[in-house]
């Protein structure tokens, strides 16, 4: 971005020696900002880069009961700042400071406009700090209220309804918590524990992450918990974070994680992070969820499900699958979600062929009947339709789950399967830890492939039907065709309706030669 002009260098040195009143009187009135996100507009503020976040909240036992909290954020500007924008909604604020000094706010929609005494010239760097309370009981919030405690969930817009932030994928950032709960209670976060000190009736819990992070995979869970910890491969510690109570009997479960690990290394390379584990959470919500080193999941998935163990450990793969497509490499907009949810959809498949009863050309198969209904209910893969009013998890649908996976199949057919393969790999180490759009992706499998795929994509990416299966010309899509399974949140629902739908896939399928009849 350009530097300011002189008359703008000019302009933001008096308004640096300014009074705040007088600052506030010369702008314009407030308004809810965003960076035109195509799916979710409001969300996202211009003006600055976030480098990181610290968080500190403290948990008064009693999860209808708002939290105390103090987020810190550190950020470059991008601009010449005499005010800017945080997302934030379900709180209240009590206070904000800008470089140790009082600023204006004031709430517009869900954003929170501040208003600094002096100007934050372009490409310096500020420290805002925002004393407010976050609100488990507010409807739509990141929070999610479990028999003992307290988990978060803020995909895909949430994250802002906890804590004050620049709330999109494209603006990564580092985090550290602090967690203050009662005596009894164990607070964990994403990231490795960094500290812990007794305080009286209760104990602050520090957690830090060693690589940079989008809001919506922040995590943080308070409960009577057992942390459990084993090693992973090549030395990677796996935490599992569960309730006290059923510690034992989810053991079966838990020791699974070190190889699938080793099992999606194999596929795509290095584990991308510090540590990993299950976040199992004693509520129901119908998804699971890839929060950053500590993927969260309803304890009902082990313990009250009929699903066959082969289609929960797949689930298990899904999510684990996810810290490297949308956790280290982050989608850059929304509309690029097709590249997370496909990708982690690819591999709980491919996992699922190889240890359960279902195949991958059968699945696919499948899918490619019920295609065509998917793209017309949801748009094409990468050119989703906007989620409806009031439906935060409206853009979780099929066609970015089995229909996105139908184009990698797809995909690999017509590069070839080495090929693919080297795709992968270079997908995820080229973008580690950064955010990366479907341009990226297409640009790099044309690179590999060696010829130009853009007429491939841009049939199986953005167009309203489906295209030709390459190598299997008999496959046909069927417009009368049910919409297929549905989803919400992140993973497949778990409910009654989709549980029968998977113990008939299991126990009664249509044939391997026509999977999809």
């Amino acid at each position: 971005m350009p530097h300011p002009s002189r008359h703008r260098r000019a302009r933001a040195a008096l308004l640096a020696a300014a009074p705040l009143t007088l600052i506030a009187a010369t702008l314009p009135v407030p308004q809810a900002r965003g960076i035109g996100d195509p799916l979710y507009p409001h969300l996202g503020n211009p003006g600055y880069d976030v480098i990181s976040y610290d968080l500190a909240l403290t948990y008064h036992g009693d999860n209808r009961r708002p939290l105390d909290a103090v987020t810190t954020i550190r950020a470059r500007a991008t601009d010449t700042l005499d005010r800017f924008n945080l997302d934030f909604a379900r709180g209240k604020v009590g206070e904000v400071e800008v470089n140790g000094v009082k600023a204006g706010f004031t709430a517009v929609g869900e954003d929170l406009v501040v208003t600094p005494a002096g100007f934050v010239p372009y490409g310096g760097l500020m420290e805002v700090t925002v004393r407010h309370t976050s609100d488990p009981a507010a409807p739509d919030s990141g929070w999610v209220r479990t028999r003992d405690g307290l988990a978060m969930a803020n995909q895909a817009d949430a994250a802002h309804r906890v804590f004050p932030c620049n709330d999109h994928p494209s603006d990564k950032a580092w985090f550290t918590f602090r967690v203050t709960a009662p005596d009894g209670l164990t607070a964990v976060a994403n990231g490795l524990p960094a500290d812990r000190e007794d305080r009286g009736p209760g104990t602050t819990w520090t957690y830090r992450g060693a690589h940079p992070m989008a809001t919506e995979l922040a995590q943080v869970s308070v409960g009577r918990s057992a942390v459990l910890r084993r090693p992973g491969p090549h030395g990677l510690p796996v935490r599992d974070v569960v309730p006290e109570k059923d510690a034992t009997a989810l053991e079966p479960w838990l020791r699974k994680t070190p190889a699938q690990i080793a099992w999606m290394e194999e596929r795509v390379g290095r584990y991308p992070f510090e540590t990993y584990g299950l976040l199992v959470a004693d509520t129901t919500t119908g998804f699971e969820l890839e929060t950053q080193t500590l993927s969260l999941f309803e304890r009902g998935l082990f313990t009250g499900s009929r699903l066959p163990e082969w289609y929960v450990d797949s689930v298990m793969v899904h999510e684990l699958a996810h810290q490297w497509f949308g956790n280290s490499v982050s989608p850059r907009d929304w509309s690029d979600l097709w590249l997370s949810e496909g990708h982690a959809t690819w591999y709980e498949m491919l996992y699922a062929e190889e240890h359960g009863e279902l195949t991958a050309g059968q699945r696919m198969r499948a899918a490619y009947r019920y295609s065509d209904v998917w793209r017309e209910a949801g748009g094409p893969p990468a050119a989703p339709k906007p989620p409806e009013p009031g439906r935060k998890l409206g853009i979780f649908r099929p066609v970015v789950y089995d229909g996105s996976a139908l184009v990698l199949y797809a995909l690999r057919e017509e590069m070839g399967r080495e090929a693919f393969e080297r795709l992968q790999r270079e997908w995820t180490g080229t973008h580690r830890d950064a955010v990366a759009a479907t341009e990226d992706f297409t640009e790099l499998a044309s690179d590999i492939a060696g010829r130009d795929l853009s007429a491939f994509f841009e049939g199986w990416l953005y167009g309203a039907k489906t295209p030709p299966m390459p190598g299997h010309p008999d496959w046909k899509a069927d417009a009368r065709a049910a919409p297929g399974p549905a989803r919400a949140g992140n993973t497949r629902v778990t409910g009654p309706a989709h549980r029968a739908t998977i113990d008939r896939s299991a126990a009664g399928r249509e044939s391997s030669e026509d999977p999809a009849r």
